[in-house]
């Protein structure tokens, strides 16, 4: 991008609050209903809402392309895989380890006692090691999870930008439902995001993901788009959906992201979580970026082949499944039901017993597997969108997601767990960083062929267990 470009969209984007903002300003506090249903992806709030998924179009998925073709498609391979990344966890006071009813430090809110314990995401030693295992996984990005501006986790990323910079990591952002009204201000976000954390700084670690065909794009996903307008709760009663935001109105706000950054990328690409292949090109969004792990690797295939029938892009994640806390105490009147395990045993798992806790561990370790072939075949289809539009993009879910069982940060040898943390239950197996050797083998094959010189060629020779990192507890 030459630097007239940029300096153009300085002077454009500067005072983003005079930007045209639709409609209603409130922040309506979130009542414990509002709290709970906005955990759901706009799937969720579909399947909610009685919505059917889509089936996907079924057919022969074609061969995937070879290693050194997708290497040499993608010079940049590794910024292709993308951790998601939650900078959210503090200590003095507490903040998320504290969910459900937990008492840190020895009871988190978690199935996974982690290794580094109940860290402060703001501690430079902590993100350090983050980065150091990132980086050693084979994976090149991270999307942050931003609750808006000036919030805790807004405040974090110039600290985080910093540090990930310094081990070649580049930065993205998945925008979540932090207000009700978030619809009105996502073209305000977008370019305070592209402003602040890129144009301010050089674009030094943002993610500006090079496509097939040479053009240069940010690519920003949402969590929470395309829902329904109302639902029907376990009692019967209709309830409207809080953070609805009508296709048209996504449609607006979208258009004025594309005008505002023309002359200043070859694109912007707008992910939305939904596989609604009608309203979410109707809201504007260039494809789906699915967030939920109860979405099979085997539907990846079909699902991709009904996105390519109206031109979206996808992205499907690697992820080990879904294991999420249980809540302590809920309210008799409560519509809460814990989702379950994921993927699924038969018999059901009894996670007191170790032989379980491996079992579970192997589930996990075989969704990695299965998830990275399924997303790495649908998107290498050359019938497909993807492979047509030049675009490559593997969201891992997640790195440090905790409360939902499906982070990748190394998590405690069961060996190692104190008598105080045992009587919690915590789920952990023998080997703590398993679903992170599991990632970095899976993308062993690449790595020597354009994978963007992964951690084991950055400096960084310990790969994926090969020691116990310094904890930081401050």
């Amino acid at each position: 991008m030459p630097a007239i470009s940029r300096r153009r969209f300085l002077e454009r984007v500067g005072s983003l609050p005079a930007l045209i903002h639709f409609g209603r300003t409130s922040r309506a506090p979130f009542s414990e209903w509002k709290r709970e249903f906005l955990r759901q992806s706009s799937v969720g709030a579909a399947l909610e809402a009685g919505q059917s998924l889509p089936a996907g179009i079924p057919g022969d998925p074609k061969p995937s392309l070879t290693t050194p073709r997708l290497a040499e498609r993608f010079p940049d391979l590794a910024r292709h895989f993308v951790f998601e990344y939650y900078p959210w966890y503090a200590r003095e006071p507490w903040r998320h380890w504290n969910e459900a009813g937990r008492k840190p430090p020895d009871d988190l809110a978690t199935e996974h006692f982690p290794l580094l314990g109940a860290y402060d995401s703001r501690a430079r030693a902590v993100i350090e090691q983050h980065a150091r295992w990132i980086a050693a996984s084979g994976a090149g990005s991270i999307s942050i999870s931003w609750w808006g501006n000036g919030n805790f986790e807004d405040r974090a990323v110039h600290q985080v930008m910093d540090v990930m910079k310094d081990h070649g990591i580049a930065v993205t952002f998945g925008l979540e439902p932090y207000a009700t009204d978030r619809g009105y201000r996502f073209a305000n976000d977008v370019l305070y995001l592209l402003t602040k954390y890129g144009e301010r700084r050089g674009f030094d670690a943002f993610l500006i993901l090079r496509n097939a065909d040479g053009s240069e794009s940010p690519v920003l996903k949402g969590f929470r788009c395309i829902l329904p307008e109302t639902i029907v709760d376990c009692h019967g009663v209709t309830r409207f959906v809080p953070d609805y935001t009508p296709d048209d109105l996504w449609r607006r706000q979208i258009d004025i992201v594309r005008r505002e950054l023309r002359w200043d990328f070859d694109r912007v690409i707008l992910l939305a979580d939904s596989l609604d292949f009608g309203r979410t090109p109707a809201s504007g969004f260039d494809g789906i970026g699915i967030y939920d792990n109860f979405i099979g690797p085997e539907q990846y295939h079909p699902l991709a082949r009904a996105a390519s029938e109206r031109e979206l892009l996808v992205s499907f994640n690697v992820n080990p499944g879904y294991d999420e806390i249980r809540k302590e105490y809920v309210a008799p009147d409560s519509c809460y039901e814990p989702r379950p395990f994921a993927p699924p045993s038969d018999p059901p798992l009894d996670f007191e017993r170790f032989d379980h806790r491996e079992r579970a561990a192997e589930l996990s370790a075989g969704r990695i597997r299965d998830s990275l072939a399924a997303t790495i075949e649908a998107q290498s289809d050359e019938s497909l969108s993807n492979y047509r539009r030049g675009f490559f993009l593997v969201y891992v879910n997640s790195f440090n997601e905790w409360h939902e069982g499906h982070a990748f940060e190394p998590m405690m040898n069961d060996a190692d767990l104190t008598r105080e943390q045992r009587l919690h239950g915590y789920h952990n197996p023998r080997y703590g960083d398993y679903r992170l050797a599991a990632l970095s083998n899976g993308l062993k094959p690449y790595a020597s062929d354009g994978l963007g010189a992964p951690g084991w060629q950055r400096g960084t020779p310990e790969g994926p267990g090969a020691r116990e990192p310094e904890r930081d507890r401050a």
